[in-house]
């Protein structure tokens, strides 16, 4: 499995994205997080290409 498919769970984006759990729920309730896949046991992953993908669309020009 290559990195861009890797699949992080949401304590992983969290860390990475140093925010609290609670931010990123709130992200995703407000339709703004990064696309998650949603898993048939309730859990949520993110595939590292969409996120990265995700900030890119976020950076701005200095």
């Amino acid at each position: 499995m290559s990195a861009k498919d890797e699949k992080l769970t949401i304590s992983q984006v969290c860390e990475e994205l140093k925010i609290k759990p609670s931010t990123f729920y709130d992200w995703r309730a407000k339709e703004r997080a990064p696309k998650c896949i949603k898993l048939p046991n309730g859990g949520v992953r993110i595939r590292r290409s969409v996120l990265e993908s995700w900030l890119e669309d976020r950076e701005e020009a200095a």
